[in-house]
């Protein structure tokens, strides 16, 4: 049985049963063709009906589950082609960011993202998909490139923030993300961003700006965890479910609040219930986007990305 989330419990025992069922069935002694289709029926309506209004908690819970998918699967299912760029030219290579040159179809990209890991030992390899300097140095060198070669730039973001060590602040992890919010800001290929996990902090806005910033459905996006968020607030972690609600960090608030362009919906339970068409409709939304970008000349394109970040927020100005 695929890992089941809290919320997700009362969907157990109808999951069991579903199973039991398709056992006895393929063994071929009972027809439980009716009985599965009941009880298939009977599961999807219990899906929609819990996840017809979930909390901002329930959505970051989905967006960390281990089942879902990650950026080198998203490469491997919707690229061809694909050659990994290592290094920053300066330090070494960062394993959680990882990118390189493919083709979606017949377009050429350069596709950058954070990469985690689901095993104890690759966890540890990838850092668990909190960059170093290094790694956002690899992806604005990786940037430059596609500028050079008028490539348009897909980036993916899955972190729970760049890497808070200190040997990370040594080696300038603050400039490191800064220089490519400046970078990418007036960068003259098309930039599409796409939080597919957890979007958190300048972990995440390392990569994030760009011309088009997407997020699919149960994903989450703020410059704090809910967790960090409680424990400064109250103390406590004991207060991360409300923190999720005040932090407006999920996709549809973050839209309503003009903060990102649009919502990719992603199939009922979450990506990782049917990844073939999470990949798929990631895909298509990739090729529409970059059609449309590509339509617009270099100027327009630079004017109207600064245009969208400076706007952002509210502010009143005193004489």
């Amino acid at each position: 049985m695929a890992t089941l989330l809290d919320f997700e419990k009362p969907l157990e025992e109808l999951i069991e049963q579903l199973q039991k069922a398709q056992a006895t069935h393929h063994k071929g002694k009972v027809d439980m063709s009716d009985t599965v289709a009941q009880l298939t029926k009977k599961i999807n309506s219990e899906k929609k009906a819990l996840y017809k209004d979930l909390s901002g908690w329930q959505k970051v819970q989905i967006s960390r589950h281990p089942d879902r998918p990650y950026t080198l699967d998203y490469i491997q299912a919707i690229t061809k082609n694909f050659v990994e760029l290592h290094g920053d030219r300066n330090v070494g290579d960062d394993k959680a960011m990882v990118g390189g040159l493919a083709q979606i179809d017949n377009i050429n990209v350069m596709i950058i993202g954070q990469q985690k890991g689901r095993t104890t030992k690759e966890r540890q390899y990838r850092n668990f998909g909190m960059p170093n300097p290094e790694g956002y140095r690899k992806a604005l060198r990786l940037m430059q490139m596609a500028e050079k070669f008028d490539m348009p730039v897909v980036c993916l973001i899955d972190t729970p923030g760049a890497f808070p060590g200190l040997e990370a602040e040594e080696r300038g992890q603050g400039e490191a993300i800064a220089k490519n919010l400046m970078v990418m800001a007036t960068l003259k290929v098309p930039i599409i961003c796409v939080v597919i996990g957890e979007g958190a902090s300048g972990g995440a806005l390392g990569i994030g700006v760009g011309d088009r910033v997407l997020m699919l459905e149960n994903t989450w996006y703020s410059v704090i965890s809910p967790e960090s968020c409680s424990s400064i607030l109250w103390r406590s972690w004991d207060y991360k479910e409300q923190a999720a609600d005040v932090l407006s960090l999920t996709s549809d608030k973050m839209l309503a609040n003009k903060l990102i362009d649009g919502i990719i919906p992603e199939p009922l339970g979450g990506a990782h219930n049917d990844p073939e068409a999470m990949f798929k409709t990631l895909k298509t939304e990739l090729k529409k986007n970059i059609k449309e970008l590509n339509e617009l000349s270099t100027k327009k394109l630079v004017k109207a990305r600064i245009k969208k970040f400076s706007n952002m927020g509210s502010y009143s100005e005193t004489k």
